[in-house]
C-alpha cells in the first residue's frame, strides 16, 4: 500500500486516538463521582483532591465492587485487557503480525475507567495506548494492509495515545521509536507523526493547551550555574532511582505470583487485593483529611511540584504505600497504566531526597521541585525502559526547558543500575515470563534492514523423494519431479515436512531472497518450523528456483555477531 494511504489511515488512527482519550478521561471523571461522591457529574479534575466522601467507613468497599466489575469485565471478554497494556502491544506487534482484537479496546477502557474510578493505583496511559493500538490494527485488517504495514498502524494508534493523553506529541512519537517500531524511516514515522499532532490537536481542542503539570518554571541558574553541586547530587539520586525502579519492576510480578497461588478465582483475588487497598485509603483520609493513595496520583504529585508537601519522612511513606497499592491493584488483576505510578514514585522520593540534602548539607540551596522532576523521568525511563520518551515527555508535561539537565543526569544513572541489577523492563518483564523474546534498542531495525539473502545457507544439495540420506548429511532436500517434498537439515529434529505431505502439515516455509530477517524469523516461528527455504519467486516450489536455506543455526549465528556490534 503506498504512503498517501497509509497517512490517511493515520489520520483517522490519529482522530479516534483523540478523541478516546477524551472519551476515556469523562468516563474515569462520571465513574470516580459515583464510586467517591454518589452523584453524577462529568467534572473531574484529577490534578485536584477528591472532596470528602458520604459513605465514610463504606468507603473501604469502592475499590471492591470496582475490582469486581474490572475483574468479571476482564474474564469474560478480553484477558488482553488485564495488566497495564503496553506489553500487549508489544507482543502483537513481535509475535502476532499486529492483529490486536477490536473487542480489546471496548473492554479495556470500561475495565480500566472503572479500575481507575473506583481508586485503583493506576495510570490513564497504558489504557489509551492499547485502546488507540486495537483501533490500529482493527483498521489495518479491514483495509487488509501488509503485515510490515500493520505494525506500523499498530504503533502509531500507540503513539497518539500517550501524545494525546499526555499533551505530548513528541513524547508519542519517540515513545513508537523506542518500543515499539521494528523499523525506523520515512515510511513508519510519517505515518506515527501525523497520527500524533492528529490526536494532539484534538486533544487540545477538547482538553485544553495547558500541560499535565501546570507549574512555575525552574529558575535555570539554581541548577546549572549557583549550585553546581546540585548536579554532583544527581548522580547518587540517579542511583537511589534505579534501586526504586527495580523494587518497582519485581514487585508487581512478585504480587501477581502470590496473588496467582491464592485459592479462588480472578474475582476473589482482585476483591481481596482491592479491600487491602480500600483499607488504607479510609487510613489515610481519616488521619490526614485526603486520599493521596487513590487512583492515577496526580493531586499528590502536584502537592510536591508546588511545595505543599515538604515531610521527607512523610514524603517516603507516600512512595512506598503508593507502590504497595500499585502491587495490589495490578497483581491481584486490576486493568491500567504504570507511568503514573512511576511518576508518583519519582516525584516524592525526589522531594524527599532533597529535602534530607539540604539538612545535610546546608547552604548548597538543594530545590525539591528539581529532584522531584527528575525522579518522575527517571521513574519512567528506567522502569519502562524508555529513557528518551520520559526526558521528552516531562519538558512536555511541564512546558519548561530548563528541566532537561537534571532529567538526563538521572535517568542515565537510573536506567544503568535498574539494567545492571534487572536487564528486563516492566514491559519486556512480562513477556519473558511467557517465554516471548523482545529484541531492544536498534536490534530490530538493523535486523529489519537485513534480507535473508544475506543469512542463508547456499551448501545443500538435492536428491530424489525416496533417496537415502546419510546420518552426516548436511543440509538436504528431496524432489519430486521438479518440486520440493522434504528437507532435512543436521540442525534439526529430523524430517521437515513441506506442504506436499498435507497429513504432517507445513512445517517449513517459503521465503523470497528479499524477505526482511524480522519478518523471516517471525513466520518461521508462528509456523513453527525449524527452517525455511528461500526461491527466487516468493510463491514457487520449484527445485530450479531454490536460492538458498535457513536454519535457525544461521540465524543464532547472524544475531549473536550483530549483538557483539550493540
Amino acid at each position: 500500500m503506498n504512503l498517501l494511504v497509509m497517512c490517511l489511515l493515520s489520520l483517522a488512527i490519529g482522530t479516534i486516538g483523540g478523541l478516546g482519550a477524551w472519551l476515556f478521561r469523562l468516563l474515569i471523571g462520571v465513574l470516580h463521582n459515583l464510586f467517591f461522591l454518589g452523584e453524577w457529574s462529568l467534572s473531574y479534575d484529577a490534578n485536584a483532591h477528591t472532596a470528602a466522601n458520604p459513605w465514610g467507613a463504606g468507603i473501604i468497599l469502592v475499590p471492591v465492587i470496582g475490582a469486581l466489575m474490572v475483574a468479571w469485565l476482564v474474564k469474560t471478554f478480553a484477558p488482553e485487557a488485564k495488566g497495564h497494556g503496553v506489553p500487549e502491544v508489544i507482543d502483537a506487534i513481535h509475535y502476532k503480525r499486529g492483529i490486536i482484537r477490536p473487542i480489546v479496546a471496548v473492554i479495556k477502557s470500561l475495565a480500566s475507567a472503572i479500575c481507575i474510578g473506583s481508586g485503583g493505583s493506576v495510570g490513564r496511559e497504558g489504557p489509551i495506548i492499547q485502546i488507540g493500538s486495537a483501533f490500529g490494527a482493527t483498521l489495518g485488517e479491514i483495509i487488509n494492509v501488509p503485515a510490515r504495514q500493520q505494525v506500523t498502524l499498530v504503533a502509531a494508534g500507540a503513539a497518539a495515545g500517550i501524545a494525546a493523553t499526555f499533551n505530548a506529541p513528541l513524547g508519542g512519537v519517540v515513545f513508537a521509536i523506542e518500543l515499539l517500531l521494528i523499523s525506523i524511516n520515512v515510511r513508519t514515522l510519517l505515518p506515527v507523526a501525523l497520527a500524533t499532532i492528529t490526536a494532539t490537536y484534538i486533544g487540545r481542542a477538547l482538553l485544553g493547551v495547558y500541560p499535565a503539570f501546570n507549574i512555575e518554571p525552574l529558575q535555570v541558574n539554581q541548577f546549572e550555574l549557583n549550585s553546581p553541586g546540585m548536579l554532583l547530587l544527581l548522580i547518587p539520586f540517579g542511583v537511589v532511582m534505579g534501586l526504586a525502579s527495580v523494587a518497582f519492576i519485581k514487585g508487581i510480578y512478585w504480587t501477581e505470583d502470590q496473588f496467582e497461588k491464592m485459592p479462588g478465582g480472578d474475582l476473589v483475588r482482585h476483591a481481596s487485593g482491592m479491600l487491602v487497598a480500600g483499607i488504607l485509603f479510609y487510613i489515610m483520609w481519616r488521619s490526614t483529611g485526603r486520599y493521596y493513595l487513590e487512583g492515577i496520583g496526580y493531586a499528590s504529585i502536584m502537592d510536591v511540584l508546588t511545595r505543599e508537601l515538604t515531610n521527607p519522612a512523610f514524603l517516603l511513606l507516600l512512595c512506598v504505600l503508593k507502590l504497595f497499592v500499585t502491587f495490589l491493584t495490578l497483581g491481584s488483576g486490576g486493568s491500567g497504566g504504570v507511568f503514573s505510578p512511576a511518576l508518583f514514585m519519582g516525584a516524592t522520593l525526589g522531594s524527599a531526597f532533597a529535602h534530607f540534602a539540604n539538612q545535610m548539607l546546608p547552604g548548597v540551596e538543594i530545590d525539591p521541585v528539581t529532584f522531584a522532576l527528575a525522579g518522575m523521568a527517571a521513574g519512567v525511563g528506567a522502569s519502562t525502559g524508555a529513557m528518551i520518551t520520559a526526558a521528552v515527555m516531562l519538558q512536555e508535561m511541564t512546558d519548561d526547558n530548563n528541566v532537561m539537565m537534571p532529567i538526563i543526569v538521572t535517568t542515565i544513572v537510573a536506567c544503568t543500575v535498574r539494567k545492571l541489577l534487572c536487564p528486563a523492563s516492566i514491559y519486556t518483564l512480562k513477556l519473558l515470563r511467557r517465554g516471548r523474546i523482545v529484541p531492544e534498542g536498534l536490534q530490530a531495525a538493523l535486523d529489519d534492514a537485513r534480507h535473508v539473502e544475506d543469512v542463508m545457507e547456499k551448501n545443500y544439495q538435492i536428491v530424489a523423494e525416496h533417496a537415502a540420506i546419510g546420518p552426516y548429511a548436511g543440509v538436504t532436500i528431496q524432489a519430486h519431479e521438479g518440486q520440493v517434498v522434504r528437507v532435512f537439515h543436521p540442525f534439526g529434529t529430523g524430517e521437515i515436512q513441506s506442504s506436499a505431505s498435507p497429513d504432517k502439515g507445513e512445517t517449513f516455509v517459503r521465503l523470497g531472497p528479499k524477505t526482511p530477517l524480522v519478518e523471516a524469523m517471525r513466520e518461521m516461528q508462528q509456523a513453527e518450523a525449524s527452517c525455511a527455504v528461500v526461491f527466487s519467486h516468493a510463491d514457487s516450489d520449484r527445485v530450479d528456483d531454490i536460492a538458498g536455506v535457513i536454519t535457525w543455526r544461521e540465524l543464532g549465528v547472524y544475531l549473536t555477531r550483530w549483538s557483539e556490534l550493540l
